[in-house]
């Protein structure tokens, strides 16, 4: 019996302006309760292939212009990004984006806004996300602009997870961070996954990290993908490694 996945991504062809291919004939899957890992130097098509999942091309001028992507065996096409986030696909952008001038919990509760939660369901939902990153815990109040990058990041993640989501998209979650936090936050996507089922597709530069944390992975050249399979047995890192330098 084939079992169908979470997500799968099939032959998709990207744009920006109409012109510039960005991602070319790219098919991926994630299966119910994976994580897998999308590989690839700065430039390979890593971003614009979560924007394609997620419905965010469009903010940046970009296109789905070929292939089609499938979400709990529904076709995306058409779907605005608010309806792919109710139906529990869920995008944490590159970069740490937080609302600076709003304090930890404010972000935090404006993740739950589409589930239109009530006072004690919030209180539910916060407790549970303290509970994942206790130190957001007691700066509830602080302003987000004023925390730390790491902490940024937890918020970004938290403020996901408040959306509930079945299928958490990750973009570059170690970049700019101390080996240290980078740690701290994987392993808390793997507990997320382990424990609560969460599936997730995270794009990231560092592939020793993601290698370490990954069901499977795949390695974007140029908008292709150049190589697939399990960490540590189809794939290896001295072959990803491989492809990152552009070597055979």
């Amino acid at each position: 019996m084939t079992t169908t996945p979470l997500l799968a991504v099939e032959a998709i062809e990207v744009r920006y302006d109409g012109a510039i291919l960005a991602v070319d004939g790219v098919s991926l899957q994630v299966g119910q309760g994976q994580v897998v890992a999308l590989l690839g130097a700065n430039g390979a098509g890593k971003s614009t292939t979560l924007k394609a999942i997620s419905g965010l091309l469009g903010a940046a001028r970009g296109s789905l212009v070929r292939g089609a992507i499938r979400y709990a065996g529904q076709d995306l096409a058409g779907q605005s990004a608010d309806a792919r986030v109710r139906a529990g696909l869920v995008q944490v952008l590159e970069g740490r984006h937080c609302f600076g001038r709003l304090s930890v919990e404010e972000n935090l509760l404006s993740g739950g806004f589409v589930r239109r939660l009530g006072r004690a369901a919030q209180r539910e939902e916060l407790e549970r996300i303290y509970a994942w990153f206790p130190r957001l815990a007691g700066k509830r109040r602080q302003l987000a602009g004023l925390t730390s990058g790491g902490e940024q990041q937890m918020i970004a993640l938290s403020r996901a997870l408040m959306a509930r989501p079945r299928l958490l998209l990750l973009d570059e979650p170690s970049m700019g961070l101390a080996p240290l936090l980078v740690e701290e936050i994987f392993a808390s996507v793997a507990r997320l996954n382990r424990e609560e089922g969460l599936s997730v597709l995270m794009a990231e530069q560092n592939s020793a990290i993601a290698l370490d944390y990954a069901h499977q992975a795949f390695v974007l050249e140029s908008g292709r993908v150049v190589q697939s399979g399990v960490p540590g047995t189809g794939l290896t890192r001295e072959a990803v490694q491989a492809a990152y330098l552009g070597v055979g």
